[in-house]
């Protein structure tokens, strides 16, 4: 079983990517913020972060920068899913390391193909 950590701070988002997972058999974590996400996933180690980018506080990108820093976080792979759909956000989520990119509205499948 895979240990799939949402990041999410809309509720109806995580539910609904929670939702997704737990039907493909993930293990699923949830935090609504890149701050909340940094402290849960030292101690559940997901082995995948679904992570929005837009969130009040340390947004989605300051928090893989936070990960890739840090030697128990640096190598959980991070998927951005956002609504942000410009080129440079998607330029910087592969500076950043992102294994991949999906834009919000998204389909089951695209959760899926990721995991």
């Amino acid at each position: 079983m895979k240990k799939v950590m949402v990041v999410d701070d809309s509720l109806v988002d995580s539910e609904h990517l929670s939702k997704i997972l737990r039907g493909a058999g993930c293990e699923v974590s949830v935090a609504t913020s890149g701050d909340a996400a940094l402290d849960l996933m030292r101690r559940a180690l997901p082995d995948l972060v679904l992570m929005d980018i837009n969130m009040p506080g340390t947004d989605g990108f300051a928090t893989a920068r936070k990960m890739g820093r840090q030697a128990q976080t640096k190598d959980i792979p991070v998927v951005f899913v956002t609504s942000k759909d410009q080129k440079a956000d998607r330029v910087f989520a592969k500076i950043l390391g992102a294994k991949a990119y999906i834009t919000k509205p998204y389909h089951d499948d695209d959760i899926l193909a990721v995991i």
